[in-house]
């Protein structure tokens, strides 16, 4: 990943300083290209995507010279669990660290059921409710062995598609007791989950996939309740998408970033004023060291603030506490939905970012620059 990170960081310099944006700002090139974006109105030279591109690249110009940006960028990774990240990127303008987090949410491509063929649903679930429900289960397949089904293809192919299917039909127990009153002991599959859904292969599928657990993600989501004689069953395609299509294709629960802050003490604290002062910030951020028998406050981790600002409640204290931000650091949280590992979702939006610079840069080349 951060072999990718570098490439990114190359594909960056190249796109913003090598090619146009390194030029004198004097340069016509440049003035033109910075002319354009000024302007209300899109050039048709352009799509929509280009142009908004466009404009986030101007932003990351004029906020911060191109130079500082790539030489002191780098990325420092804290936290890595099975289905969280949290790494701080530093050295980059807000515009790119948020084109990042949007890529993530929305660009960075998943299988998800995309119809659903109900046969028979008898259950109080009505069929549009149960549809939506089966379609926000995650689904453990990896979109990269997979390609994008085409444009009015209803079918699908065992290259483009993936099969499931839902049946389950609640009875009663013969052998519960009469006197109870637990749905548990008294029917049998009278609640359906996830785990119900069952994949059925398409063509070589069962080959080519064998040794790859295809099912949901989780298996004790609740999809619907059932009473003795009712039953499910249905069949599920699942198809390759983005977030930016369908919520459902969102690979992540959660892709934020926040500044890290900055805590300075403007003079030495001591005494019961430390004790105080560290009473003012999450555990962690401020330590009482004991020095000769007196009492100091230091900042010991100011990332773990969470910027509640409860200092300036107190008079004795806000004189001598500055807050800031550090506006070039940048701390990201990624939470998968277990479809991908968090570190292949962050490689997988780097290389939608470089793919969208080299996008770029193959349209500046095609305009014609008088």
């Amino acid at each position: 990943m951060l072999l990718e990170l570098e490439n990114c960081s190359s594909a960056f310099e190249l796109c913003l300083e090598r090619k146009y944006l390194g030029l004198s700002f004097s340069d016509s090139k440049v003035q033109i290209l910075f002319n354009l974006v000024s302007y209300k109105t899109r050039v048709q030279t352009f799509s929509l995507i280009e142009w908004n591109f466009l404009v986030l690249i101007r932003r990351a110009f004029l906020s911060l010279s191109v130079k500082s940006q790539t030489k002191n960028f780098r990325v420092d990774i804290t936290r890595l669990e099975e289905d969280t990240l949290e790494f701080d990127m530093i050295g980059i303008d807000a515009a790119i660290a948020n084109a990042f987090r949007r890529i993530l949410l929305a660009e960075v491509p998943t299988m998800a059921v995309e119809k659903a063929f109900i046969y028979n649903n008898t259950s109080i679930v009505q069929d549009e409710i149960l549809a939506h429900r089966l379609g926000l289960i995650p689904i453990k397949a990896d979109p990269r062995l997979f390609e994008y089904r085409s444009t009015g293809d209803e079918e699908g192919t065992e290259i483009d598609s993936l099969q499931f299917q839902l049946k389950v039909k609640c009875t009663r127990n013969p052998k519960a007791q009469k006197d109870s009153s637990d749905p548990d002991e008294l029917y049998f599959n009278h609640k359906v989950y996830s785990k119900d859904i069952k994949w059925v292969p398409i063509g070589n599928q069962a080959d080519l996939f064998g040794q790859v657990a295809i099912r949901p993600v989780h298996d004790d989501i609740l999809i619907a309740q059932l009473r003795p004689g009712q039953e499910l069953d249905v069949v599920m395609h699942c198809v390759k998408g983005i977030g930016k299509d369908h919520a459902k294709f969102s690979p992540v629960a959660t892709a934020s970033y926040r500044l890290l802050p900055d805590i300075t003490l403007l003079s030495p604290v001591e005494g019961d004023l430390a004790d105080k002062l560290k009473r003012c910030f999450s555990p962690g951020v401020i330590e009482v060291h004991t020095v000769n028998g007196r009492k100091f406050a230091t900042v010991a981790n100011p990332r773990l603030d969470t910027c509640s600002r409860e200092i300036f409640r107190h008079d004795d204290l806000k004189n001598l506490v500055r807050l800031g931000r550090v506006r070039n650091h940048y701390i990201f949280s990624v939470e998968s939905t277990g479809i991908l590992l968090p570190e292949v979702l962050v490689s997988e939006a780097l290389k939608v970012l470089m793919t969208k610079c080299r996008k770029f840069l193959n349209e500046l080349d095609a305009v014609q620059v008088e």
